[in-house]
């Protein structure tokens, strides 16, 4: 049994997966073994109906199937993943009993299976690029009211990938797709941490998906950079197993950590939003992966099993004084309002925050050389994703030094997932860290920033 087969008979909602090259006209039986008679109607944008629409119909019309008529919606501008276009797209589903068959990437597949989970009906999903883990995944990243969140809803019934049609794919879609990917290097490690806490246990299963094959995934940029067949296809195998384990586990916890925080964050605040193509997610999430491995390298270079716990138990906020600090840090309202509400769902009274971190302290011995095993240098990463074109300083994104050095801090609000960024505000560090990172000599000061003297 292949490895993505294994990870397949785990899923608790995909029961089809064809990847491999030249798999698109395998679609048409992919949907008959997986839906029977069931009639089809197709869903992409004109960028991926040129790509891969005709094909697909071909394929699905060869093995019998009835195609009700496609929704093709414009190629220009980029379609957003807000919850005004899952409406669009569920009500024109809503015309037909057909199967959804989505053609297309990351925002495409959001809406569709949101669109498709609120009908109660299943989908397939024809992924035109190696730019994300979600093809697998449960749950739709949706902007709605202003947040960006995961949405519940069912992960695809069957998925094809075809892995000829994803190495032709336009250059920043792959990056974006290694963006994405490589961000479970961190999040490995903060997951590594909520566990050692007894915050949120490891699953070993889901783990090894995501882990098992990373590193394979992400050891050839060139070859990515180059469209070699694969490369995109090992990038390919680590996005869809992430999303599996997703799928597995019900949470993006095995494959989401901290720097996916810095991305949605800067997503709510609109970053992008308005470039044409706008600002991919995956770009934003490679930064952000920089982001976190730097912030690693500080806190491993101290000793933390030498904290000083009585001080950072008397220094401790209460949720009151935390609620005010977020007012003040300049969010959006409607983010404000979300981030108030995850950041009360993790906040600890001091109590248990002296047993959390006299824990800690017992256990850095032990838990950092295991961090420093799954991490890998922010300058590796940096250099990894410049190969492919992928987004690797905050200028190239419109980000200031300011406003990017108070992401450390907005970041950790949004979410109620436990991360080094809360380890380290609870240890009363993330200042002093993220200080060390942009002084004279750190990560981000020895890089030089537009209008900042070197």
């Amino acid at each position: 049994m292949t490895v993505l087969a294994t990870a397949l008979a785990g899923a608790s909602d995909t029961r089809a997966l064809e990847a491999g090259v030249g798999v698109l006209s395998r679609t048409g039986a992919v949907f008959t073994e997986t839906f029977g008679d069931s009639s089809a109607q197709l869903v992409a944008d004109g960028t991926t109906w040129a790509v891969a629409g005709e094909e697909v119909s071909a394929s699905l019309r060869a093995a019998g199937v009835s195609l009700a008529p496609p929704l093709v919606l414009p190629a220009t501008p980029t379609v957003y993943a807000s919850y005004e276009n899952v409406s669009l797209i569920r009500e024109h589903l809503r015309g037909s009993d057909a199967v959804p068959v989505v053609v297309g990437s990351g925002t495409l597949n959001d809406l569709v299976k949101l669109a498709s989970g609120e009908l109660g009906r299943e989908y397939l999903v024809v992924g035109t690029a190696a730019s994300m883990d979600g093809y697998a995944a449960y749950g739709a990243s949706i902007t709605k009211d202003g947040f960006k969140i995961t949405q519940y809803c069912p992960a695809p019934a069957a998925v094809v990938a075809d892995v000829s049609v994803m190495a032709d794919a336009p250059q920043r879609l792959t990056a974006t797709g290694l963006g994405d990917l490589i961000e479970k290097v961190p999040a490995g490690a903060d997951w590594m941490i909520a566990d050692a806490l007894g915050v949120e246990p490891i699953d070993r299963g889901v783990w090894d998906l995501v882990q098992g094959p990373l590193r394979a995934s992400l050891a050839d940029p060139a070859g990515l950079a180059a469209g070699d067949l694969a490369a995109v296809g090992r990038l390919a195998e680590g996005l869809l197993m992430s999303g599996l384990a997703m799928q597995a586990h019900q949470s993006s916890r095995p494959a989401s950590g901290a720097g996916h925080q810095f991305s949605h964050l800067w997503e709510m605040e609109g970053l992008g939003r308005d470039a044409e193509p706008p600002l991919s997610h995956g770009m934003k999430v490679g930064l952000g992966t920089i982001a976190m491995c730097a912030l690693y390298e500080v806190v491993l270079r101290r000793d933390l099993g030498a904290l000083d716990v009585d001080a950072a138990v008397a220094a401790w906020p209460t949720w009151e004084q935390m609620a005010s600090r977020i007012r003040g840090a300049g969010l959006p309202p409607e983010v404000e309002v979300a981030a108030l509400a995850q950041s009360e769902a993790k906040y600890v009274p001091a109590s248990a925050l002296r047993s959390r971190l006299t824990d800690m302290v017992s256990l850095w011995p032990t838990l950092a050389p295991l961090l420093r095993a799954q991490l890998l240098p922010a300058a590796d990463i940096e250099s990894r994703l410049a190969t492919v074109g992928a987004v690797t300083h905050p200028a190239q994104i419109g980000l200031d030094l300011d406003r990017f050095r108070t992401t450390y801090w907005r970041a950790l609000t949004i979410r109620s997932r436990y991360t080094l960024l809360d380890l380290l505000l609870e240890a009363g560090l993330l200042s002093s860290c993220v200080d060390e990172l942009f002084a004279p000599g750190g990560f981000w000061g020895q890089r030089p920033w537009p209008g900042v003297a070197g």
